[in-house]
């Protein structure tokens, strides 16, 4: 309930009154310092904005320097390695569909005819689209020139959000294992190239070689799951006419 004081009565100071008397004052005090320190805090802006100012447009300049060399320098960049990429491409097609293969994937790693090989393009364009796709190729180059220690090197370093390429990657590095007796690890790419994708074109190529492997391995339920996955998910595919014969053999063991 709200109070207040009758003309000509003079109200005595009791302990409440003196209380709420010393809170007015302590409350009087702590506005004096709120707007002290508003004071100070405006001299100090006052004094400081210059540096103020100074710091934003560091800021600033900062953010433009960013969008500068994305437009200006990253850009141009990327389409400077889509250029030297495709002869090496070129190369590289000529390679897997031709005659003189070894030559070709050599032009294709090295460079020719005055432009960059892939690994010339993995060293100038690091961090491009460009660089990307030519590690992948140099790793699949490589692998077809029977360096697979290299192969290995390469496709692991292979990065993309590409699935069927990130399944073809890993099915690679498995061949390039089996390739120097190391079935164990090409057993597990082999299973990691199936589980990155299933399309139908590297999803039953993959399984058909993990069952395989995995068989020789011992590992005979899980190379019949994926034999049975051929055989009900790919019936289409080239290796479904391939694993009737070995679901029959796993059977009667």
């Amino acid at each position: 309930m709200a109070t207040y004081k009758k003309r000509g009565y003079k109200k005595s100071i009791t302990p409440d009154s003196k209380n709420q008397t010393e809170q007015e004052s302590t409350t009087a005090e702590v506005f004096e310092k709120l707007d002290s320190t508003a004071s100070i805090t405006e001299d100090w802006i006052s004094k400081y904005q210059n540096f103020i100012l100074a710091g934003v447009g560091v800021v600033a300049l900062s953010v433009l320097s960013y969008l500068g060399y994305q437009n200006y320098i990253l850009e141009p960049k990327k389409q400077e390695a889509i250029s030297e990429l495709n002869q090496a491409q070129i190369y590289f097609e000529l390679a897997v569909n031709g005659q003189n293969s070894d030559s070709l994937f050599q032009r294709a790693l090295n460079g020719g005819e005055g432009k960059y090989g892939f690994l010339d393009i993995i060293d100038n364009y690091s961090g491009t689209p460009a660089a990307q796709l030519a590690t992948y190729s140099a790793g699949m180059s490589y692998l077809n020139l029977g360096d697979y220690v290299n192969a290995i090197d390469y496709l692991d370093q292979f990065d993309t959000d590409d699935i069927i390429l990130n399944a073809l990657a890993k099915g690679a590095i498995g061949d390039a294992f089996a390739q120097i007796d190391q079935p164990e690890e090409a057993y597990a790419y082999y299973v990691a190239a199936f589980e990155a994708s299933d399309n139908s074109f590297s999803a039953p190529k993959y399984l058909f070689k993990a069952g395989i492997l995995g068989a020789s391995l011992g590992k005979n339920s899980a190379a019949l799951k994926y034999f049975k996955r051929i055989e009900a998910d790919y019936p289409e595919s080239a290796e479904a006419a391939k694993v009737v014969v070995q679901i029959g053999r796993l059977e009667n063991l």
